[in-house]
Formats: structure tokens, C-alpha cells, sequence
């Protein structure tokens, strides 16, 4: 309850309603036709921090001057074939949704303005055509203007920085991590159990993590400050497979007869106690094993393998975490930058790459288009005069629901608080507003709902509803007929609004029965696609962007995971550690010895046939014992002759041989 009543939550609502408000004033005081559409643009557009404001409202003011010009251009050429005009119109805003759904970026703001923007402009514009060109002026003019007091509000009265927020939303991330790490590091010897919330709360929160980077850019911090966060961002990605990895060695050592060697425990305890100091100060000196790899051809021991590997990953946390606790405080720091202490991560990572699944993003936006145009039909068939507004408000809320996999439990919230919503404007309308002869006692009187809905604005699992909220309460009270209601028009009007309302949700539930476990099946499917033609690639600029797509991919299964209702073939980590040893079994080949490089050059191809295999299955099935043979066997060629350039190589051997046959499925194991 305390989130509620806090300081930042009650200014950002007021500083929203200020520029709603706004809005509202200077479109009344311009007499255009929907004024409303002005004071909902600012909810639209508002964010708690001020980059995030100014990078929508840019893009926003583009894509409304777009889907105005497609307006322009398309009604007087359709205007005497309305079912063409209605397929013109599904068709751009299935096309424009699907541009936007490709770019997570703010510039996606572009597509999914100019989406809805044509059937806002044209539709009410059909039963006059001839003014087409003066409506679109004046729709661009209302969201111009809610969208140039959103930012002029924002920047002027105590602006938030997105740095500090970025800053801050590091600092939990990398709290959560730190938890994690001592949890594998501190866990008990007969425990193999290692909580998975931190892990799922790290997963998500790269995502937030790379929108505040995204908005950062349009903050008024230097570069410095991006390219600080963009480095932190990539190490971040680096920690989650090598915790996830971390998480299967110690647990494996502890499971040897011989257990964890007593000068490794000593180095895991000072390990964990510097973590939980927050990654302050520097790492502890790494203990050198007191049992070698064997040497000279000798035979290699598992055990000491598992030793060599744990100490390897050590060494990379530390060197991890402090370049992140470096990168986090420099962050919007003008009197400290990444200079203050030397990154001690300089070699190469996987690149930044997205995953996007395309069969999915063109059901969503054909999807989209088809609700459109059977709205359309329907208004065109009842010949209904208020039809225009119930398509717009339609089109509308389907490009918001859009994406939404699960859309029943979100359709009944939504479809409640429009419940709400109505009532609340039909109240206002004739009930309150007659009273406000003014406009500051009109604004008074619109204070309380619009209060609420800035409150809800920045709630992660109310923002959609409070979006929608805002637009259907001010098309319900219609202000350009605030001082002289029509009381039949309004009910017209407030009657296709929720006609418009009720048509989206009820579509999703509808056309999208099968929820997120058909989305996070895909997924996975796409991982192992992914992992079976990275383990024979020859191509390094296509390995590298593998690393990038799990961390992107993992991003997008979390949720579907959480949301789907029975058993599921992988959580998603298991291929990320895969994926990153496959990459760290690329860079080292050329290191190798030619043996040993044929050794390894037999686990990849052995992984891809794995991975070939459980795409024809569908099924993630326990891998064959000859990839288990394959992978000892490297490991064995790997063992015999250390060496620095063939560190990581064993590492990612010896966590590709954990992740696949997991230890419990197994009694245990005294050598490979």
C-alpha cells in the first residue's frame, strides 16, 4: 500500500493531470472538433522518466503526421466503396502494427501511431469527405498538442533523469544476482536445489534493464553515460549463463566422493562474503587448486576437473562483478566515470542480437487487421451513424491487445474497469459537469478518476489497463459538448464507445484460445534450431550473435513460462548454457592441440545432430550416450594439456557435459 501513497507515484499523476489538463484548455480554447483526444495523448505518451517522455512524443508526432497523410490520400479515393475503404484500413494497421512489433525500440512508436492514426482520421471523415483534409489537420492538432504539453510538463517540473533510474534499477539487479551467487556458493553439501526466483527475477529484469538504456539516449547525459550502461548491459548478459553454469558445477563437486577441496571451500566462503558486501572493493585472491589437472598425458580426473572448471567461473565472477559495481555507480556520475577502477573484462562476448518470431508477430498483426476489418463490416451493415467511433475505439484497443497471449484474464480486467470507467463519465457528464461553468471547476471536478489513472500509469501490471482507461473515460465525456449536452448524441456516442470497447477483448479471447504455450513452445524451438546450426558453423559473425539471441530469447520465454499451464520441454537456461559453451568452444579451437581440436570438433557436430534430433521430435528427450562419450572424451584430450588458451575450452566442455545429463539422473561419478 506504501507504492501508493509514495511521493514520486503522487507527483508523477499530477504532474500527467497538469498536462492533461493542459491539453484540454488549449484544444477547447482552439474549439477543435475532439478535444478529448488531446488530454488522452498526454497519458499516452507520459512516463515516469523524462527521456522515455521525449523519445515517445518525438516518434508519436511522426507517426500521427503519417497515418494523417495515409488518411488524406486514401478516403477520397475509397470514400464510394466502403468495403474497400475498410480493407485498406485493416491492411495499414496490420502492416504498421507488424513494423512496430519488429523494433522494441521508442522509435516503434512510429508504426503503432501511424496504425491507428488512419482509421482515427478517416472514419469519422467518411460521411464527409470533401473535409478530409481539415479533419486531419485538426486530429493531428489534438495529439500535437497532448503530446507537446506531456513534454513541456515532464522536461520543466521536476524532470526525472533516466540515468538515476537506470542506476538504481542496476543496483536491485545486480542485488538479486549477488543473491543468487551466494546461494550456489553457500548452498548445503547434501543440497542440489537452488532457488529460482532470483534467477527469474534477473531474466526479467534485463528487459527493463535495455528499455532504460533505450531511453537513456534521449536524456540529456553525455555519452559517457550510455556507453557505461551498454557495457554494463553486456556484462550483465555474461553473468546469467555463468551463475546458471555455476549453478550445476558446485552442486556437482559436492556430489564427488573427494567433495570440495578445502582451499576452493575457503576461496567460495570469501567469495560469498564479498558479494554480499555488494561487489565492493576488490575480489579475493583466487587460491590456486591443490589438486592439478594431470599432465603429460596422463589420465584426467573428473573430479579435478570440476575443480579447475568451478575456479575458472570464480575467476570470471569476480572479474564480472566488479566491472559491473564499476559501470553501475558511473552511470549519471559526472565526478566518477569507468576510468575511477580499470575493466577488467577485455575479451570478446557475444553480440547484441534480437530473437523475433515471425510466424507469431504476423499472426498478431493479421490478427489485428481482421478484427479491424470485421468491425468495419459490421458498421457498414448496421448502417449505424455513432458506428465510426465504436471502429476507431476498436481499432484502438486491438492494437493494444495485440500481443496479449493470454487475453481472458486481462479482457475481464479491462472490461470491469470500463464498467467503471462509464459509469464514472456518465456521472460527471450529467451529473457534475453542467455545474462547471468554468474551466478550472471543471478541472477540479476531473481531478479524482484522472489522479487514479496517473497512479496506475507506471505500474507494471496496470499500465495497459490505465492507457485504455484513459482514452475510453474521455471518449465517454465527449468535452466539446461539456456546457451544452446533447443527452441522446451523448448516449449515441458513449454507447459506440463501449460497443468499440467490448469488440478488441472479446476478439482476442475469440481468435487466441491457445495462450503462451504455443509462444514459449516456439521459442524453444527456435533455441534448438539456433544451437544446432551455431555447433556447425563455420561463419564467426553468425556464432557470435548466437550468445545475443538466447539472452533476447530467454527474455521472452520467462513470461510465457510463468503464464503456461502444464510441462514445458526446457525453462530456457539449459540451451543458454549451451549456446555459451558452444561459443566458448569455437574461440578456442584454434588454441588446440589437433587432436584435441578433432575431439571437440566431434562434440559439436554430436550437439548439432542432438539438437537436429529434438527438432524432429518436438520433445526435449535426454541426449544420446554417444554425445555424453563424445564430450569425455574432449574433455580428456583437453585435461591432459592444460593451458591458458584452453581454460574456457574445458570449462564449457565440462558445463556442456553437466547441462545435458544433469547430476541426480545418475549415481555418482568418480571419472568421466
Amino acid at each position: 500500500m506504501a507504492s501508493w501513497l509514495s511521493a514520486r507515484q503522487w507527483l508523477f499523476s499530477l504532474k500527467v493531470y497538469a498536462a492533461a489538463m493542459l491539453a484540454l484548455y488549449i484544444a477547447l480554447a482552439l474549439a477543435l472538433p475532439r478535444p478529448y483526444w488531446a488530454m488522452a495523448t498526454v497519458y499516452l505518451v507520459s512516463s515516469p522518466v523524462t527521456g522515455a517522455t521525449r523519445a515517445k512524443a518525438a516518434y508519436r508526432v511522426v507517426g500521427t503526421l503519417l497515418g494523417a497523410t495515409a488518411a488524406v490520400v486514401t478516403v477520397p479515393l475509397l470514400v464510394n466503396a466502403p468495403v474497400l475503404l475498410m480493407g485498406a484500413i485493416s491492411l495499414w494497421s496490420g502492416a504498421l502494427l507488424y513494423l512496430s512489433l519488429l523494433d522494441r525500440a521508442p522509435r516503434n512508436y512510429i508504426f503503432l501511431l501511424a496504425a491507428y492514426t488512419l482509421p482515427i482520421v478517416a472514419l469519422p471523415a467518411v460521411s464527409q469527405p470533401a473535409e478530409i483534409f481539415d479533419l486531419a489537420i485538426a486530429r493531428v492538432e489534438e495529439i500535437v498538442i497532448g503530446i507537446v504539453c506531456a513534454g513541456m510538463v515532464s522536461a520543466l517540473f521536476f524532470p526525472t533523469k533516466v540515468a538515476p533510474t537506470l542506476r538504481d534499477r542496476a543496483a536491485v539487479w545486480l542485488g538479486d544476482a549477488g543473491q543468487w551467487a551466494t546461494e550456489i556458493l553457500s548452498a548445503a553439501p547434501d543440497s542440489n536445489a537452488i532457488s529460482h526466483e532470483n534467477r527469474d527475477r534477473l531474466v526479467s529484469g534485463i528487459s527493463t534493464i535495455d528499455q532504460l538504456i533505450k531511453q537513456l539516449s534521449y536524456d540529456t547525459e553525455g555519452t559517457e553515460s550510455l556507453r557505461n550502461a551498454r557495457a554494463l548491459r553486456e556484462r550483465m548478459a555474461m553473468l546469467l549463463p555463468l551463475l546458471s553454469s555455476l549453478a550445476g558445477v558446485v552442486p556437482a563437486l559436492r556430489s564427488q566422493l573427494a567433495g570440495i577441496p578445502e582451499n576452493l571451500a575457503r576461496h567460495m566462503t570469501d567469495m560469498s562474503r564479498w558479494i554480499r558486501g555488494g561487489f565492493y572493493g576488490p575480489a579475493p585472491t583466487q587460491i590456486p587448486p591443490a589438486t592439478p589437472l594431470a599432465a603429460n598425458g596422463m589420465a584426467p580426473d573428473w573430479h579435478a576437473s570440476l575443480v579447475a572448471t568451478a575456479n575458472d567461473q570464480l575467476l570470471a565472477l569476480a572479474a564480472l562483478g566488479e566491472d559491473c559495481r564499476t559501470l553501475q555507480r558511473s552511470i549519471g556520475d559526472r565526478t566518477t566515470g569507468s576510468s575511477e577502477s580499470p575493466l577488467r573484462v577485455r575479451g570478446p562476448s557475444a553480440d547484441r542480437a534480437s530473437h523475433h518470431d515471425h510466424g507469431m508477430l504476423l499472426f498478431y498483426a493479421c490478427s489485428t487487421s481482421l478484427a479491424v476489418f470485421c468491425a468495419g463490416l459490421l458498421w457498414i451493415v448496421s448502417q449505424w451513424e455513432a458506428g465510426a467511433g465504436a471502429v476507431v475505439l476498436a481499432a484502438v484497443t486491438s492494437c493494444f491487445f495485440a500481443t496479449i497471449e493470454e487475453p481472458r484474464s486481462a479482457a475481464y480486467s479491462f472490461l470491469r474497469w470500463s464498467g467503471v470507467c462509464f459509469a464514472v463519465s456518465a456521472f460527471y457528464l450529467f451529473a457534475v459537469v453542467p455545474y462547471a461553468h468554468d474551466f478550472v471547476t471543471l478541472a477540479g471536478m476531473l481531478a479524482v478518476p484522472y489522479l487514479g489513472i496517473g497512479l496506475l500509469l507506471p505500474r507494471p501490471g496496470f499500465s495497459l489497463i490505465a492507457l485504455l482507461l484513459s482514452l475510453n473515460t474521455a471518449s465517454f465525456a465527449n468535452f466539446q459538448s461539456v456546457f451544452d449536452a446533447n443527452f441522446l448524441a451523448t448516449i449515441n456516442g458513449s454507447l459506440a464507445s463501449i460497443v468499440g470497447m467490448l469488440f478488441a477483448p472479446l476478439w482476442a479471447m475469440a481468435t487466441r484460445p491457445f495462450g503462451a504455450r504455443v509462444a514459449a513452445r516456439r521459442l524453444i524451438r527456435a533455441s534448438w534450431k539456433d544451437l544446432a546450426q551455431a555447433a556447425t558453423c563455420s561463419e564467426a559473425p553468425k556464432v557470435a550473435k548466437l550468445g545475443g539471441r538466447m539472452v533476447d530469447r530467454l527474455n521472452q520465454l520467462a513470461p510465457r513460462l510463468t503464464a503456461s499451464v502444464g510441462n514445458m520441454p526446457s525453462d530456457g537456461f539449459a540451451e543458454l548454457q549451451v549456446g555459451f559453451s558452444l561459443l566458448a568452444l569455437r574461440r578456442g579451437l584454434s588454441a588446440m592441440r589437433p587432436q584435441a581440436r578433432r575431439a571437440v570438433t566431434g562434440v559439436l557436430n554430436a550437439v548439432a545432430s542432438d539438437f537436429r534430433a529434438r527438432l524432429g521430435t518436438g520433445t526435449g528427450s535426454e541426449s544420446p550416450a554417444m554425445l555424453r562419450a563424445c564430450i569425455e572424451r574432449a574433455i580428456g584430450e583437453l585435461a591432459a594439456f592444460p593451458g591458458d588458451g584452453t581454460r574456457h575450452a574445458l570449462a564449457a566442455l565440462v558445463v556442456l557435459r553437466l547441462t545435458l545429463y544433469p547430476i541426480g539422473k545418475e549415481s555418482q561419478e568418480v571419472s568421466p
